[in-house]
């Protein structure tokens, strides 16, 4: 019986905390990191779930902020104009891949992201 007491129980999300996680991934396609940051801030000791899909928003928006930079000095060559709507386009699409996955209560981790805040 101790066995069974000791054993790892993954936790589910409750209907809050995905819809929480569900605006954090969709608000970072709208605002940049400033969602993703309030959110990670307020909930990463509160609620695991939310601050983990907190700061992988955050670090995705972070990456994409950064690629927008690039593409913005890639400008005066014109290719960054091109690379620009990739990456807007990338964005929506990821974050709304996403905002699916959390409203299944599942954990996303974003393709091609650098892990800056862990």
């Amino acid at each position: 019986m101790a066995d069974i007491e000791n054993m790892d129980v993954k936790t589910v999300p409750s209907p809050d905390d995905k819809n929480i996680a569900v605006l954090t991934h969709l608000g970072g396609a709208l605002f940049s990191v400033i969602p993703s940051l309030i959110v990670w801030l307020l909930k990463k000791d509160d609620n695991a779930y939310i601050g983990e899909q907190a700061r992988e928003a955050l670090n995705f928006q972070i990456t994409m902020l950064i690629a927008n930079v690039i593409s913005g000095f890639l400008m005066v060559i014109l290719i960054g104009f091109l690379l620009f709507s990739l990456i807007w386009i990338a964005n929506i699409i990821f974050c709304i891949v996403a905002a699916v996955a959390c409203s299944k209560g599942d954990s996303y981790k974003y393709p091609f992201s650098l892990r800056l805040i862990s």
